[in-house]
């Protein structure tokens, strides 16, 4: 303890102001570490489950929406309800209970049957069917909040399936939904899942079928990842390509299948990179042991990319009449 001392003694005062510094900023962080987990802790203790349906307080899921607080989970039985909604609340949970929950035909502010606004908000477990707006872009769920996760949700006849606005803070997730018949383009097109500027659109165990005019999926994120995916036109599907990357960026398109139909209105291009320009920062762009079946009567693109950062294809089956790669990269 003497030596102690000594040493204590024998530091210069700027050596200890500067360990007094780091203390106090190790305690200033040990002290928000605890107070945002007695906040997790509590707003989760006083979470509430709103039930939704026939013979229940509350009938409607809007209904239900405009009652909850942050951390809630609005939970709806099954049936068919012409209904819309916009969710402000942060880390709210919507779900659907056992049987089909479908909300149809309405949409909020001729957006979107569900408008997201809340941060760390989950859709699961529902269908959402038939959005239409006088502009053309009446989607599914348009995204205006951050860290979106959409789980086993079916978006079926929309014209967008999700929509997600401008904002480089917006994250989303899909996983295990299907998108069957979205998409049109009159005059502008709408898509399966459109992901405006955004931070990062990640898509996994998810189907896509039949969409139409429009893409299957488009994505604008600084970070587009589509992995394990089924991605097909079918006999009568009219959609142009099947995943589009206009503005380039950090991309991973891994462990797809992957179909092209005979009635694409691009039958030239199948996937798109940077199209319109390669505006988002650099990064890799990965393509990897995809499936791929060309179906129709001529040849097409599997991978057409128009940046300068290049593709690195590998361990891809390709069938029917394809060139791998048009652009710059590379094809193993």
């Amino acid at each position: 303890m003497r030596g102690s001392g000594r040493l204590a003694r024998s530091m210069s005062p700027s050596f200890r102001e500067r360990l007094l510094t780091f203390r106090e900023r190790m305690l200033t962080v040990r002290v928000i570490a605890c107070l945002t987990l007695v906040f997790v802790i509590t707003q989760a203790a006083n979470a509430a489950v709103l039930e939704v349906g026939e013979g229940k307080p509350l009938t409607t899921p809007s209904a239900a929406i405009a009652k909850a607080k942050d951390g809630d989970t609005v939970r709806v039985a099954a049936g068919v309800y012409k209904d819309c909604a916009t969710i402000k609340q942060n880390n709210l949970t919507l779900e659907g209970g056992s049987g089909d929950v479908t909300l149809r035909g309405k949409t909020c502010d001729e957006k979107a049957i569900l408008i997201v606004k809340g941060s760390g908000v989950t859709v699961r477990g529902l269908t959402l069917a038939n959005a239409r707006s006088m502009h053309g872009n009446g989607a599914g769920i348009r995204v205006e909040g951050t860290a979106l996760l959409v789980d086993s949700t079916k978006f079926v006849d929309n014209e967008n399936g999700i929509l997600v606005a401008n904002d480089p803070k917006f994250s989303i997730r899909v996983i295990d939904s299907v998108f069957i018949g979205n998409g049109q383009c009159r005059p502008d097109c709408a898509h399966g899942i459109y992901a405006g500027h955004s931070a990062s659109l990640r898509v996994e165990r998810s189907k896509f079928f039949r969409q139409n005019e429009g893409h299957h999926i488009k994505s604008r994120a600084a970070v587009t990842e589509i992995v394990d995916c089924q991605i097909a036109d079918g006999p009568l599907g009219t959609a142009s390509v099947l995943i589009d990357i206009p503005n380039g960026g950090t991309i991973l398109i891994e462990g797809n299948e992957m179909l092209k139909g005979p009635m694409s209105s691009n039958p030239s291009n199948t996937i798109m990179i940077a199209g319109e320009g390669e505006t988002n920062p650099r990064g890799a762009i990965v393509i990897r042991n995809n499936r791929f079946i060309n179906t129709m009567h001529r040849g097409t693109d599997f991978v057409n990319n128009f940046g300068s950062a290049p593709a690195q294809l590998s361990g891809n089956v390709l069938t029917g009449e394809v060139t791998p790669l048009a652009g710059a990269g590379t094809v193993e």
